[in-house]
C-alpha cells in the first residue's frame, strides 16, 4: 500500500512526506516500546505507535523505518515533524486508537511482522 492508501484506511493526515506518495509498503508494526521496535528487521515496514516523542523517530531511523502513524489523536510537535524532514520518514497521524488502526490497515491489505 502506498501513503495515500494507507492515509485513507485510517483516515489520517498526512504531516510529512519525504518521498513520492505513491511508495509501497507491505508490512506494519505496532508498538509504544522502542525497545521491541529495534528487535524487528523488516523491511518496506511502517511503524504504528501511540508514542509521541523524538525517540520514536529516532528508532525508526536506526531500524530503517521509513514512515510512523502516530495514534490515538496525540499531536506531534513541530520539532518532531522538523526532526522527520532532517531524517527523511514520513509522519501520518490517526485519531483512532492503535487496534483499530492495525484493523483498518491489515484488512486493506498490510501484513503483520509475525
Amino acid at each position: 500500500m502506498n501513503l495515500k492508501d494507507i492515509s485513507e484506511a485510517i483516515q489520517g493526515d498526512i504531516l510529512y512526506t519525504s518521498k513520492d506518495l505513491m511508495k509501497d509498503y507491505s508490512y506494519a508494526f505496532a508498538s509504544d516500546l522502542m525497545s521491541d521496535v529495534l528487535t524487528v528487521k523488516q523491511s518496506n515496514m511502517l511503524l504504528i505507535t501511540g508514542l509521541i516523542n523524538v525517540q520514536a523517530i529516532r528508532t525508526a531511523e536506526m531500524s530503517d523505518i521509513r514512515c510512523i502513524i502516530f495514534v490515538r489523536n496525540k499531536k506531534v510537535s513541530e520539532g518532531m515533524i522538523a526532526l522527520a524532514q532532517e531524517t527523511g520518514i514520513s509522519l501520518i497521524h490517526s485519531s483512532f486508537t492503535m487496534f483499530k488502526t492495525c484493523g483498518l490497515l491489515f484488512t486493506a491489505g498490510l501484513k503483520p511482522v509475525y
